[in-house]
């Protein structure tokens, strides 16, 4: 599907020329489904297609060009969230000034009395269950990546008066719009709220549950909050899937009705917000057989090919709006009226993010209930971002940029992980928290003026862990890009010294000079792969470290039991986005599936449990 799109939709202009092309929520849509993809595949062409669509609207001082703030519509601030990814990967200062521009409207956008915000400014004291998913991500997103945790509690008050104002107290079910006023065609005279329960004004609001939810920090009470909605949502949504297809009604209460039909784009955002729901643990492991009865009826009743290979997705009904006039009055004959057509930019975009979930859902109990976490004080380097703010980067979670580990985060979730990071000196009670404690590439002068070293002191507490039961991960660079000497004071503990050498070197893009085959017949790799691991060092090993995979003659990769728990050591934190994400390698490197194979192979080391 994805590369159909770009097919179909060079540089993502879904519209005839002949039509303005006008910064749009249809097009934000579409590239989440296509940063999914990327994340998903670490096809470069995916990332390039994202950048290409937005690049012609952003001017080099930041501005959104046919973007009009004046007209106040959440609508627009879909897209802001491809620009924080844009701005993440390339560090790219415009655009975080076309972010910020989107994130400034919010300010003066004007909200009813009780603090909601008015769906557009064309209609005044309305809230639409659509508004959730055009804003609230994205607020979520710039509140965590610029580090203003003040704007979650407005962000939760999103969803909880959408939810108010909304929920019907019989079925579980939300109606699609609330009028403040109580005065417009289609509203309750005594709620406000319109009569039909729309299937995917549902859908974007699961939608935006899933993906706000990730950036609140566990202790913000809004995000109990936002589960009990998202769980309450899930119950009600799941009780009106349809036994037999497993898809939902345009008008999911009433599935009889004359007219009514089956529709995709919703049923693309129910399955992916209930597997991505189950996968980050919101939900019930339960709701997976929700999902993949969902996706398989997608696909049997909605996905078809042509000879050529080009994938189109019928059954989405174009547009739904509630209005003024006497043809957006939300009735019934209304909402299934409306017309209904192949190739959606919101249903594509929606069953990409669907698919991904769906590609992902096997690995997920795999990992589950499990955390990782990553180490950010023996490798603490730190940089100015594009507010002035100071930002951990350099194998982290939230770099997105050449540096970080974005991806492997993201591969590490897939497997049902939960991902976190500790930015002090490590203690017994710090790495209780967690099952694998991931140390990368610890600093050296060359890379951090001010190094937090591995000493005996700093090691014990995590001795002593590993002893009790827990896995210590250990990925390590060459001399030149990390600290080797003091790391080996921990390790060697282990019976694994790290030399001080650096094999792989490489000139330039001649990547043949890193180039490592796997033929898929270890214990690790279970397919041949092409992978890229450069300027790195080797392992020299004694009791009770045993060498596990070995290339040239030397040891790459080294596991140790002690106690009750484990410890690999590698040779090289070669799971950063530059040799991941597919920007930069060309075929056949394959890091990312090399990478999966890897974290499969760590679970399965995993100590029993303490």
């Amino acid at each position: 599907m994805a590369d159909s799109t770009i097919k179909r939709w060079p540089n993502g202009r879904f519209l005839s020329e002949d039509k303005p092309w006008i910064w749009n929520y249809e097009l934000g849509v579409l590239l989440q489904g296509m940063n999914a993809a990327w994340y998903r595949t670490a096809d470069g062409a995916y990332y390039t297609y994202i950048k290409e669509s937005v690049d012609p609207f952003i001017q080099p001082d930041g501005l959104i060009s046919t973007y009009k703030p004046e007209n106040h519509t959440l609508d627009d601030l879909a897209l802001g969230r491809e620009l924080l990814l844009l701005y993440g990967v390339t560090q790219d200062a415009k655009y975080y000034k076309a972010a910020t521009q989107l994130r400034q409207e919010l300010i003066s956008h004007p909200r009813t009395a009780d603090g909601g915000f008015w769906h557009k400014q064309r209609y005044p004291q309305q809230m639409w269950l659509d508004g959730l998913y055009m804003a609230e991500p994205f607020y979520a997103q710039y509140a965590a990546t610029f580090n203003q945790p003040q704007d979650f509690e407005d962000i939760t008050k999103q969803f909880v008066l959408m939810e108010q104002h909304s929920r019907d107290p019989k079925t579980g079910l939300l109606f699609h719009g609330w009028d403040a006023t109580k005065q417009q065609v289609w509203a309750n005279r005594t709620t406000g709220i319109s009569p039909t329960f729309w299937a995917r004004g549902m859908g974007w609001y699961m939608m935006a549950l899933v993906d706000t939810l990730p950036y609140y920090s566990k202790n913000d009470p809004g995000r109990a909050e936002l589960l009990g909605i998202l769980q309450r949502l899930a119950a009600a949504v799941t009780k009106y899937q349809d036994k037999d297809s497993g898809l939902w009604y345009q008008v999911v209460d009433k599935p009889g009705a004359s007219g009514n039909y089956l529709e995709s784009s919703a049923a693309c955002m129910f399955t992916y917000a209930l597997a991505k729901g189950v996968r980050l643990g919101y939900l019930p492991q339960s709701y997976a057989s929700n999902a993949s009865r969902a996706y398989q009826g997608i696909l049997k009743q909605f996905v078809k090919t042509d000879s050529a290979g080009e994938v189109t997705l019928t059954g989405t009904v174009r547009a739904i709006g509630l209005a003024t006039d006497a043809v957006h009055d939300g009735s019934y004959s209304y909402y299934v009226s409306q017309e209904v057509i192949s190739n959606d930019p919101k249903g594509v975009g929606a069953f990409l993010m669907a698919s991904t979930e769906m590609e992902a859902a096997p690995t997920v109990p795999l990992g589950r209930g499990k955390t990782i976490l990553l180490d950010a004080w023996f490798n603490s380097q730190t940089r100015k971002d594009a507010s002035g703010q100071t930002v951990s980067y350099h194998y982290k979670w939230n770099d997105f940029s050449n540096s970080g580990y974005s991806l492997f985060g993201h591969v590490l979730r897939q497997f049902g992980l939960e991902t976190d990071t500790l930015y002090k000196a490590p203690t017994v009670q710090d790495l209780d928290k967690a099952q694998i404690y991931l140390i990368v590439s610890p600093d050296n002068p060359a890379w951090n003026k001010n190094p937090h070293y591995m000493t005996a002191e700093a090691a014990s507490p995590i001795i002593e862990w590993v002893k009790q039961g827990g896995m210590l991960v250990i990925m390590e660079n060459d001399p030149s890009h990390a600290d080797i000497e003091h790391l080996n004071i921990l390790a060697e503990h282990f019976g694994m010294h790290f030399n001080s050498v650096a094999r792989n070197t490489v000139d330039g893009d001649k990547f043949e000079m890193g180039r490592i085959d796997v033929n898929g017949d270890g214990p690790i790799f279970h397919a041949p792969h092409v992978l890229f691991m450069k300027e790195i060092s080797t392992l020299a090993l004694k009791d009770p470290a045993v060498a596990i995979w070995r290339d040239k003659g030397d040891i790459l990769l080294a596991k140790a039991k002690y106690g009750k728990g484990t410890v690999i050591g590698f040779v090289d934190p070669w799971l950063y986005n530059e040799y991941t994400d597919g920007r930069k390698l060309p075929p056949p490197y394959d890091n990312l599936g090399g990478g999966r194979e890897y974290v499969r192979w760590l679970l399965e080391q995993l100590p029993e449990k303490r």
